[in-house]
């Protein structure tokens, strides 16, 4: 999740709001492709999460990621809560998942390689201290009592108020892990061609990544338990965004939307503060109970356009957000499938024209079938194998246009749809077959 955002001064106007998303239109020139991937520490000799203060500890592979490799340390009050360094970021998931946002980049090669020099990194850390890392769904066995938490105000804030508006929201921020990449739009239409095709095609994202059938130490019933977890957390501020697909949508529909999100928090001086179910309209108007008299900034703003979770997100970029973590391949096709079908036109207007017919219900319904049973799931006489198929044909066409030989990361998803199975299926059989029932086998598995 974000760290305090810098988005500018005191908002004067109401246009600013839809302004602040508009300045990120871009042209094609100066499009770049941003990848964030989390992932769970465990302690190898006792399979049990990393904690966050310890000689092996969170705060152990921060001090040493700074010292040998050149990180500044991102700090709230007397804790370190991230790095930073030309461009990147590593976070902190509230149930201390390794995150790394990592640099606007201008290829897949780029992300890859990127990729690469952050787990060398991490492991030559992490190794001598008996630690290594999950990249799958979700925890498939550590209960939420097992879970460390992070020393940060805002997850403070969300976890009291996760109970009261959901029934999943704290497994969501303690035991998930994604992998996701941020896009750049060229103008408003742009933006919504890509937003609709990007929430439409969501689910074929959700069944070609799922990896998350264990939990709380069984099978789940789902291919993608993550993604059954955000279908239970805050109806106000997740979803597939109907109103996207509606007449008239652009950057002003959307801050609407975002207006009507109850908000989490005021960050100021160093400090969150509580402004749980306030109104970020009575902001505007100086009448915040949290900040009586005050008016918001655009740094504000910034900030509260983190605390929506739609499966495609609009800031100053679109970030696709419905894939589980993975395997090393998979952390790299993510932004592959994405990339071939957003950064070319002749792939975008073919995978809209794939898409536009899907009413409210059958993307909802998609979304549903998806984590499930992945890409065997159906709705509404869709089939997300048929889909699946298509969506990364267009996009293998699109990274083939841009010439740069970046059509090979696509290799996993090519090889789930030869097969029909994804990582979950596979993990799923094994768990079946020779792991006899047995979790401990997993950990081999999904670690990177």
């Amino acid at each position: 999740m974000s760290i305090p955002q810098s988005g500018g001064g005191p908002i004067e106007s109401f246009d600013q709001l839809a302004g602040f998303l508009e300045a990120g239109c871009k042209p094609k020139a100066d499009w770049r492709i941003g990848t964030e991937h989390e992932k769970f520490g465990w302690l190898t000799d006792s399979r049990t999460p990393l904690p966050y203060a310890g000689d092996r500890s969170i705060s152990a592979l921060f001090k040493g990621l700074e010292a040998r490799f050149g990180w500044t340390p991102v700090r709230e009050g007397e804790n370190t809560i991230g790095l930073t360094r030309n461009g990147a970021n590593i976070s902190l998931e509230p149930g201390g998942q390794f995150e790394l946002s990592g640099a606007p980049l201008t290829g897949i090669h780029e992300v890859a390689a990127e990729l690469g020099n952050h787990l060398a990194e991490v492991e030559a850390i992490a190794s001598p201290l008996g630690i290594r890392f999950l990249s799958l769904g979700a925890a498939p066995e550590w209960r939420h009592d097992q879970m460390p938490v992070m020393p940060k105000g805002r997850y403070r804030l969300m976890t009291d108020y996760m109970g009261r508006v959901g029934t999943h929201g704290t497994q969501m921020m303690y035991r998930t892990s994604t992998v996701q990449v941020n896009l750049d739009f060229g103008s408003e239409a742009d933006m919504v061609q890509k937003l609709r095709v990007a929430l439409a095609l969501q689910p074929v994202a959700t069944a070609l990544f799922a990896s998350s059938p264990f939990f709380d130490g069984a099978a789940n019933g789902h291919r993608s338990w993550r993604s059954r977890i955000w279908r239970d957390l805050d109806a106000s501020r997740t979803g597939m965004l109907p109103f996207a697909f509606e007449p008239g949508m652009g950057f002003q529909r959307y801050v609407d939307w975002v207006l009507d999100v109850p908000m989490y928090f005021v960050y100021r001086d160093g400090k969150y503060i509580n402004a749980l179910g306030q109104s970020f309209r009575d902001f505007l108007k100086g009448q915040l109970p949290a900040l009586p008299g005050e008016k918001p900034t655009l740094s504000d703003w910034a900030d509260h356009l983190t605390t929506v979770f739609p499966e495609a997100r609009v800031k100053r970029y679109i970030e696709m957000r419905g894939a589980d973590a993975g395997d090393r391949p998979h952390l790299v096709a993510l932004p592959a499938f994405w990339t071939g079908l957003m950064y070319d036109q002749t792939a975008l207007d073919s995978a809209w024209d794939l898409v536009k017919g899907l009413d409210a219900e059958t993307r909802q319904g998609l979304r549903v079938a998806a984590s499930v049973s992945a890409l065997r799931g159906e709705a509404g006489g869709v089939r997300l194998m048929d889909l699946a198929r298509s969506a990364v044909a267009l996009s293998h066409a699109g990274l083939a246009a841009r010439g740069l030989g970046e059509e090979r990361f696509l290799a996993p998803l090519v090889e789930s749809l030869k097969t029909g199975d994804v990582q979950a299926d596979r993990w799923l059989a094994a768990y079946d077959g020779e792991w006899a029932g047995s979790l401990t086998p997993v950990y081999e598995a999904a670690s990177l």
